[in-house]
């Protein structure tokens, strides 16, 4: 393996862990109605637990309700079951084959613990960079101690390594201020 392979490899890993932290943050409730906020519920689906998302269409009606709409008219109870029992705090009501789930306004006590959430993603984010920075330059070092590269290229590949992590770490504050502002603005 070479530096520019390592780079590569600590470079494409940084950016799944902002996609991770991305698709964390997304699940985070605000006031505010999103379809993904029940990607982590599964049904009861002829013995087996699969996602929502396999049994019904899942879309927004407005700004403040999900609308759930089963494709097996027999699904409807254990969908509306499965998202009353999750622990998410929401009240589904069934409309003929449509399931209506309406977004409660938050309290102050549940936009705090929200923020608190979303700043938990965001340091376990942090620490997933920090640890594939500490990895490329062992890496690296490794290289060295091989007679593989040069000090020099040790110290511009642990510069270029510091460089991107410095820019993840930006961009993982810059998410998390994002999904902070959008749990307090409603």
């Amino acid at each position: 393996m070479t530096i520019a392979d390592i780079k590569k490899t600590t470079e494409g890993k940084m950016e799944q862990s902002i996609a991770a932290l991305k698709n964390n943050l997304s699940k985070i409730r605000t006031g505010r109605a999103n379809p993904q906020l029940l990607d982590t519920i599964h049904v009861d689906y002829y013995g087996s637990m699969v996602p929502l998302s396999q049994v019904a269409n899942v879309s927004l009606l407005d700004a403040r309700t999900i609308s759930v709409q089963p494709w097996e008219k027999n699904m409807s109870a254990k969908i509306e079951k499965a998202i009353r029992e999750s622990d998410l705090g929401l009240n589904p009501a069934s409309l003929g084959e449509l399931i209506r789930v309406p977004m409660p306004p938050m309290s102050e006590e549940r936009r705090k613990e929200m923020t608190k959430l979303a700043r938990t993603e965001g340091e376990a984010a942090k620490v997933a960079v920090r640890n594939l920075r500490r990895d490329a330059n062992e890496g690296v070092k490794k290289l060295v101690k091989d007679k593989l590269a040069s000090e020099d290229d040790q110290k511009r590949a642990e510069a270029d390594v510091q460089k991107s992590t410095d820019k993840r770490i930006a961009e993982i504050d810059q998410l998390v201020a994002a999904k902070e502002q959008e749990i307090m603005a409603i």
